[in-house]
């Protein structure tokens, strides 16, 4: 309406000049009335809007300190919820729910020769699950993950172990501490021991489908306890850690199966690590571990001289010694392009006591001598990525077994015929894969191997392997 006014105004101004000669004084004293009561009702409206412009403006000044008061007064509550409710529980309705995890893995198999006869000469047969995967398609074993923290203190984890026969077993499980002061952790229940570097990982994270010759002769493929760890970080820019651990020694190289029934620990192990970075593209860690265990009537099966089977024993100690290394390369540290990983270790094992033929009578009678043996064993491998997705690795295993002293045998009551596996023998193996990993969540693997763990004998095999993991996963070691 105010703009229809406005134009009514310009329009009689704009005739005026016309109309000059034809007005008269009143007519012009009118006009002029008109004008100025037009300027008094503008400037009064002006004025209004003003002011209300100006009342909208400072009722939003309002708001805006309102809303940063409420928005401090949240802040202040989750800060109070944050420290009411224990440190590490999360939030929410699903603060009590572990994160779960799946792990699917399988091969395919072609050796020629039989895997249920697979053995390492040389070395007593561990018990473990030493022997490759088996011919033909096979399920292998899966895992089950669960793990959350328990409170601000502790941290729990489950890792159920399916097997292809079944079976299922405890992987590990166990409590971990939180927080503690001065980079100190402590661990307990039954877990991965700490000695070496390999023997940490679950076999899913393995570069290759099965474990080096060294760790199935001396670990029994893979050493799991049940026990107590202690760990201690350096707080130092290199990186340092040392830790001990106590076991029940329940399985190889300690024993019997299960364990001792005693008091106190059957297995000790201690461990140091050192590492730091070459420049912004390289990494290293080296390691040097001690295992001490002191089996008692740990068994094997094996042929004597007139080809029958018998089961010995070994009582005594037994002392293992390890050496670790592994170096990684990716340009700039980033490795989703092209990186490179070399890894190795070297172990050492010294064992005497008595060693008893034919505990169970089942050849020529039951007798015992002293023993004693100082073996060696080594692995090295690269894997390189060298496109995003793919890698290919090579590894190299050889084994010394020494020579063994046997007592039975110096003494010419059994001869060295009757323990043919212990005869002196040095195990190699070569292993070449490629790999595709489309996600962080999937592996399809091809490897092969030409092994020769066994007198006179090589075993080639190809396995195709795939990896799938389902669900929430924790970072991988280093």
């Amino acid at each position: 309406m105010y703009k229809h006014r406005l134009l009514a105004f310009a329009v009689a101004l704009s005739v005026l000049p016309h109309a000059g000669y034809a007005a008269t004084d009143d007519d012009l004293k009118e006009l002029r009335e008109q004008v100025r009561q037009l300027k008094e009702s503008y400037e009064k409206r002006i004025e209004a809007l003003e002011k209300r412009l100006q009342q909208t403006e400072q009722a939003t000044g309002k708001a805006d300190a309102a809303a940063a008061q409420a928005q401090a007064a949240a802040s202040q509550a989750q800060a109070v919820a944050a420290q009411a409710q224990p440190a590490g529980r999360p939030a929410g309705e699903n603060a009590f729910n572990p994160g779960i995890s799946l792990i699917l893995n399988g091969t395919w198999g072609n050796l020629s020769r039989d895997p249920a006869r697979y053995r390492i000469d040389g070395f007593a047969p561990t018990g473990g699950e030493v022997a490759p995967p088996g011919r033909g398609l096979n399920l292998g074993e899966s895992e089950i993950v669960m793990s959350a923290n328990v409170d601000q203190h502790f941290r729990g984890t489950l890792i159920a172990a399916l097997a292809p026969d079944n079976s299922v077993g405890v992987e590990e499980g166990y409590l971990q501490t939180i927080g503690l002061s001065g980079g100190l952790s402590v661990k307990a229940g039954r877990f991965y021991s700490g000695i070496g570097y390999q023997n940490e990982i679950h076999k899913h994270a393995w570069d290759f489908v099965d474990a080096p010759l060294a760790s199935k002769a001396f670990l029994g493929n893979q050493l799991s306890d049940d026990g107590v760890q202690v760990k201690w970080v350096a707080p130092t820019d290199l990186y340092f850690d040392v830790g001990a651990e106590a076991g029940r020694g329940r399985k190889f190289p300690g024993g019997p199966d299960g364990g001792r029934s005693k008091n106190g620990a059957g297995s000790g192990t201690l461990f140091a690590h050192l590492g730091g970075d070459i420049g912004a593209s390289t990494a290293w860690r080296v390691g040097l571990s001690r295992l001490q265990t002191s089996p008692q009537d740990r068994t094997y099966t094996d042929l004597d001289s007139t080809g029958t089977s018998v089961t010995n024993s070994f009582t005594g100690r037994s002392r293992l010694w390890v050496f670790d290394g592994v170096l990684k390369w990716a340009p700039n540290g980033n490795a989703t392009q092209t990186s490179f990983k070399l890894q190795g270790e070297y172990f050492r094992r010294s064992e005497e006591g008595d060693l008893t033929y034919d505990s169970t009578a089942a050849s020529r009678g039951t007798q015992t001598g002293r023993y004693a043996s100082k073996q060696s064993g080594y692995y090295a491998q690269g894997v390189y990525q060298f496109r995003p997705q793919w890698r290919a690795g090579y590894r190299y295993d050889r084994l010394d077994s020494g020579t063994a002293s046997l007592g039975l045998v110096s003494t010419g009551a059994r001869s060295a015929a009757d323990f043919p596996i212990l005869s002196r023998y040095n195990p190699t193996r070569n292993t070449f894969m490629v790999d595709w990993s489309p996600s962080e969540f999937s592996r399809v693997r091809l490897q092969f191997a030409r092994d020769r763990s066994q007198f006179a004998a090589t075993d080639n095999q190809v396995f195709l392997q795939y990896i799938m993991s389902l669900g929430a996963h924790g970072a991988h070691k280093f």
